[in-house]
């Protein structure tokens, strides 16, 4: 996989607290370095001399200042050899070393400095001078062995993306893409269609069985066929070849008229999708898997269904999904604010609904090295195409957030409301995790920036589960699921010696673990069939009676746009 979008892949874009994130939060701590810079003008003056001091190296050709191994801008040999470029970059890192220097120098507690850090970071990397065609050689070469096309195609993506795009730099080419024809080709059809959701049934392939059906509960932002991209990718596919009778939810799009959706309309639909999986398949048992947001849904669902005594839900995995977050866990979670929530839930309220892309664009902008400059020296300096990739066309595919399903949302994360055994009521009922009692599978990403894998762990102390097991995949978020059987460079972690009581913290976990070359669905499939009951003929047709088949999968609610 080039590089580039390996990058990208790394960081898809996820529900979570960073919806939270106000252009309030990032002007309060531009203000609190200000202030504290003015504070003392000598610290200041001091810091001043130290940069002085090193424009004055560079200038004079004694700078030894180098870009970090693994900062790939400026890789280009021309840094090293050609004496202006040399300069222009150790200019730059100069700029950057004095920033650094300087905020360590400023009397803030651990969270403003943290603030200040993410907040100057995102300044000065939109300051690289390989984010313009004079401060990038390897764009200057392009324009000239092109004969200039590099600079009218470039020109060309700026403006499709100008008129197409919403002004956003485009991460992904989409025109290869083509949904139900070479994305989410998994054969099956809609048997539960509700103005919040259709309920897809994928057609076995196997002669027989497991009699314990699986239902996917997707995330409410981005597309379930995150499940069925290409036969080799389709976690849907596995399943069914595997002889696990298969169904997803796939949510529709909502518009502003459907802003009020909340949590406990999305339970509720998790819940009647898992009633008519139940009569379908004629099984008293439903396992549920879900990833991120999804996630979250599901431990809702799962608290809901103990508390009503429900026992319908039989075991649970959770994947790249956070129910117990803390501020440090993520880079931008220092900028996130008792105030800002109340702003972000205040505005959504408003709108009715946020818009998939502007989620889609705030997220960006919290990465911008891997999700904007990266794309802007590819498109339009060195004009050439984004890549043409399955995993990022699914990520541009985005949807709508309802406002009142954001600040349900929010409110768990301020609140910790999974933490709490019976204090934060939500869904019509009061939270309380340690009543779920089903058996608990766990993934984690090694790479995860979105869901940190140590933050995924804690998951495992909420639950009443006796039975908890806990997989580290060796990649970033979606690419952590997404790890199919095949990859050479597949490989996961787990508990060495089948121990089934998990230790406290996350870094115990990690000691007592072994490295298993390959992918990690074998392992899940394993246990999943173990969970699924016995083995009976597959049925002949799709849906019953009372769920006739609908139309064909994917069905029409992902064909939907923002």
């Amino acid at each position: 996989m080039p590089k580039l979008e390996d990058e990208a892949a790394q960081s898809t874009s996820a529900l979570g607290p960073l919806v939270g994130l106000t252009r309030e939060d990032i002007f309060g701590a531009v203000a609190v370095m200000l202030r504290e810079t003015a504070s003392d003008p000598q610290r200041l003056m001091k810091h001043s001399q130290d940069m002085g001091q090193d424009m004055i190296k560079v200038m004079t050709g004694k700078s030894e200042l180098a870009p970090h191994p693994k900062d790939k801008r400026f890789q280009d040999p021309a840094w090293q050899y050609n004496p202006f470029m040399r300069a222009g970059m150790q200019y730059y890192l100069a700029v950057q070393k004095g920033a650094a220097k300087w905020l360590e120098d400023l009397e803030l507690d651990e969270l403003e400095k943290d603030r200040a850090r993410f907040v100057s970071n995102m300044i000065i990397d939109g300051l690289a001078p390989t984010n313009t065609l004079l401060g990038n050689p390897s764009a200057q070469k392009m324009a000239i062995t092109s004969g200039g096309l590099s600079l009218i195609k470039g020109l060309k993506n700026v403006y499709d993306d100008m008129v197409h795009n919403k002004g956003m730099v485009s991460q992904v080419d989409k025109k290869p893409f083509k949904l139900g024809e070479n994305i989410a080709t998994s054969k099956g059809s809609v048997v539960l269609r509700t103005e919040m959701m259709e309920l897809i049934q994928y057609a076995p392939t196997t002669d027989e069985v497991y009699e314990i059906p699986q239902l996917t509960i997707p995330p409410q932002i981005n597309k379930m066929y995150i499940n069925d991209l290409s036969p080799e990718k389709s976690v849907v596919k596995y399943q069914l070849d595997n002889g696990i009778q298969t169904f997803v939810i796939s949510w529709k799009n909502p518009s502003k008229e459907q802003g009020h959706w909340d949590m406990a309309d999305y339970v509720n639909s998790c819940r009647e999708a898992m009633e008519a999986v139940s009569k379908i398949t004629g099984s008293k048992k439903v396992n549920v898997s879900a990833g991120c947001s999804g996630g979250q849904t599901a431990s809702m669902l799962a608290s809901k269904m103990a508390s009503d005594e429900d026992d319908l839900l039989g075991a649970l995995t959770l994947m790249v999904c956070v129910l117990h977050p803390k501020q440090n866990d993520i880079e931008a979670g220092s900028l996130v604010s008792e105030n800002g929530l109340a702003l972000a839930k205040r505005r959504a309220a408003k709108k009715g609904v946020i818009k998939g892309d502007d989620l889609a664009r705030g997220f960006a902008w919290l990465r911008p090295n891997d999700l904007v400059w990266n794309y802007v020296i590819n498109n339009y300096l060195l004009g050439q195409d984004p890549p043409a990739f399955d995993v990022l066309f699914w990520n541009a595919d985005a949807t709508n957030l309802s406002a009142s399903l954001m600040g349900d949302f929010l409110t768990v994360y301020e609140t910790l409301a999974f933490t709490k055994q019976g204090e934060v009521e939500m869904v019509d009922h009061k939270i309380d995790l340690s009543k779920v009692t089903g058996d608990l599978f766990i993934l984690g990403g090694v790479t995860d920036h979105i869901t940190p894998w140590k933050a995924t762990y804690r998951s495992t102390r909420l639950f009443g589960s006796k039975d908890v097991t806990y997989v580290l995949s060796q990649s970033g978020h979606m690419q952590a699921i997404l790890n199919p059987p095949g990859n050479p460079k597949a490989k996961y972690f787990i508990q060495k010696d089948g121990r089934k009581k998990l230790p406290e913290t996350a870094d115990e976990w990690l000691k007592g673990t072994e490295e298993v070359a390959g992918s990690w669905w074998p392992f899940w499939m394993e246990w999943v069939q173990a969970r699924a009951g016995e083995k009976k003929k597959a049925p002949a047709k799709l849906g019953n009676k009372d769920y006739e088949p609908l139309d064909p999968a994917p069905g029409l609610y992902v064909m939907e746009a923002c």
